[in-house]
């Protein structure tokens, strides 16, 4: 009986930990973020999935270069997804970002770089507490030239040998993205107390700001 007290504590901690947990205390919201197409329509777009979404895009919007980042769904085949299907895991989408970003200032490879090394990617379905395929890793790519970076970049991490495991991070073609409700926008800087971004979001930046220093915005938190 002790020991069966010990796993459920266990797992009720995990749990309160998880981007499963994260929208317990919101109440999900129909209205979407919008955002201006003239403010954004000169930048390039970029469409990655390394895990909660919230982490992904502190990470991102950290990066010198990158306009916006805005969190959503992709990678998989449903219409309109919501965070409640994508989070219990009843869609083929993964928890996504697609980032705005000026390529006379930061690269596509680059921000390749960034998105293998702010994460593991040779987790299967799993980014830290966060399991399921909903949290897998994807590259996306919207044509040929992005998908050789993709594709270079993790065959120099093999020849290196930086993962003592295997990368499974997938290559997919970019068809579809659906930006999330509004609560899940900006919610590491608008919630800096929640226990997710805490325990998991905020160590995960910190991790990347000191491993790639010369990457960041002057005023990254």
């Amino acid at each position: 009986m002790k020991m069966f007290k010990i796993i459920m504590v266990s797992a009720i901690a995990l749990f309160s930990t998880s981007c499963q947990s994260k929208n317990k205390d919101q109440k999900p919201q129909v209205d979407k973020v919008a955002y201006n197409d003239q403010d954004l329509k000169e930048y390039e777009t970029a469409y990655f999935a390394s895990g909660c979404f919230w982490c992904v895009e502190a990470v991102f919007e950290s990066v010198k270069g990158v306009k916006e980042v805005i969190s959503g769904y992709a990678g998989g085949t449903e219409l309109n997804p919501t965070y409640e299907q994508v989070a219990m895991g009843q869609t083929s989408h993964a928890e996504a970002v697609e980032v705005y970003y000026d390529p006379k200032v930061v690269s596509y490879e680059t921000l390749v770089k960034v998105f293998f090394g702010s994460q593991d990617p040779t987790t299967l379905n799993r980014q830290g507490p966060d399991r399921g395929a909903q949290y897998r890793s994807i590259a996306f790519y919207k044509n040929d030239g992005e998908k050789k970076i993709i594709v270079d970049y993790i065959a120099k991490l093999t020849k290196d040998k930086v993962y003592n495991n295997p990368i499974v991070t997938e290559v997919s073609p970019f068809t579809k993205f659906y930006i999330a409700e509004d609560y899940h926008q900006d919610y590491e800087r608008k919630h800096p107390n929640n226990p997710y971004i805490q325990g998991v979001s905020v160590p995960r930046l910190k991790r990347f700001q000191k491993k790639f220093p010369e990457l960041l915005k002057t005023d990254a938190h």
